[in-house]
């Protein structure tokens, strides 16, 4: 089968043609084999509602030469809180995507994408496990604040495909597999899928997770209502998710400078210890999150591709479980592979639900009661 993909960012808008084949191993049906040809689309600044036209018509003549498509996947944005899976997307979802919560998210822009391209072929059109997926427990949810609750903010596509690679590569259904999956890069996160289904996260830029290339990282309490009281919320929550991190330690967030700079450089040296130090225990935090021992650790995102703090995190952690570095992010593929499974039948459609949309971190301090947890989704490839 053949799907077009559709991945919009605040600078560019990343498109793939997939053929997506079967599996060769019929133990292991969810993993598909997926080829992908690449084109992208810059952008002057974050797409927006009034350039959606330009871009349909962008999109529609960079793709013309590409053989039809039986399906149009795009990336999901923030929705509504919604369990993990694939979406078809209909009028009132992409109606929802641009006029809803997210309306200013880029990854919010997927779904109407895919939708206006899908009606250009005649064919269905998909986003694959939004920004928005929550199925945390709720145990997991729960803070010893009345009234405070965890909002759930992860590097959902790309943690959840890395997921499954990691079960497959020790021999392992993701709807039989627990998992860790530490994405480190820019932003973190660090997760636990049990079966599947992300049942708890540190979080990621300003909710949780550790240090990044320019994510702050844990901060003690009375620190950061300092940083707040000096400096205004706006400014704490740039310095937690955008200037922290090894951009504050090191002046610089470029991974092959810094990795560059290691040996000489004392400012660099301290920082990755730190950035080491914080992402281990993230890692044994989600292991212990889990309800038995991890099958597979995964590590993903851009800093996975610095062997040498990758080797130092592997010795820490690897005698809890296989540790599987999946370095960079798997975004097409993860897309691809979610409209692959719907259309060889492993895996059913969701249908998007008239979810109230997901708090967001500045209004997570308000919200004082849970909706009811999703139904997690139930594919076992």
């Amino acid at each position: 089968m053949i799907a077009h993909v559709i991945n919009p960012g605040s600078s560019s808008v990343k498109l793939a043609c997939a053929r997506v084949e079967p599996s060769l191993n019929p133990a292991l049906p969810g993993q598909l084999r997926v080829e992908l040809e690449r084109a992208e689309l810059p952008l002057s600044g974050p797409p927006s509602i009034e350039q959606l036209a330009d871009l349909n018509a962008q999109i529609r003549t960079l793709t013309a030469d590409w053989p039809a498509p039986d399906a149009v996947v795009g990336r999901g944005g923030l929705i509504g809180r919604v369990p993990a899976g694939t979406y078809r997307v209909t009028p009132e979802l992409a109606e929802y995507a641009l006029q809803g919560e997210g309306a200013s998210e880029p990854a919010n822009f997927g779904g109407p994408l895919a939708l206006a391209l899908a009606e250009v072929w005649g064919v269905p059109a998909y986003i694959v496990d939004p920004q928005s997926v929550d199925e945390l427990l709720p145990e997991a949810r729960a803070t010893g604040v009345q009234g405070v609750t965890r909002a759930t903010r992860f590097h959902t596509l790309n943690a959840r495909v890395v997921a499954r690679r990691a079960a497959h590569e020790v021999g392992k259904r993701l709807g039989d597999a627990r998992v860790v999956v530490a994405h480190l890069g820019a932003t973190t996160s660090v997760t636990a899928f049990d079966g599947g289904r992300a049942i708890d996260t540190t979080g990621t830029g300003p909710d949780g997770g550790p240090m990044g290339a320019m994510q702050g990282g844990p901060l003690p309490t009375r620190a950061l209502l300092k940083l707040v009281r000096e400096h205004g919320e706006a400014a704490t929550l740039r310095l937690l998710a955008g200037e922290g991190g090894f951009r504050a330690l090191t002046g610089s967030a470029n991974l092959k400078d810094l990795e560059a700079r290691e040996l000489s450089d004392p400012a660099v040296q301290a920082a990755t210890a730190a950035f080491v130090q914080q992402a281990c225990k993230a890692i044994g935090e989600q292991c212990a999150a889990l309800p038995g021992r991890p099958h597979a650790i995964a590590l993903t995102g851009g800093i996975a591709r610095w062997d040498g703090l990758v080797d130092r995190i592997e010795r820490r952690v690897a005698w809890i479980a296989p540790v599987i570095v999946v370095p960079g992010e798997l975004e097409l593929e993860a897309l691809a592979e979610g409209v692959g499974r719907v259309l060889l039948g492993l895996e059913q459609v969701r249908q998007w639900p008239h979810a109230a949309p997901v708090a967001t971190p500045a209004a997570a301090s308000s919200v004082t009661t849970s909706p009811p947890l999703p139904t997690p989704n139930s594919e076992n490839a």
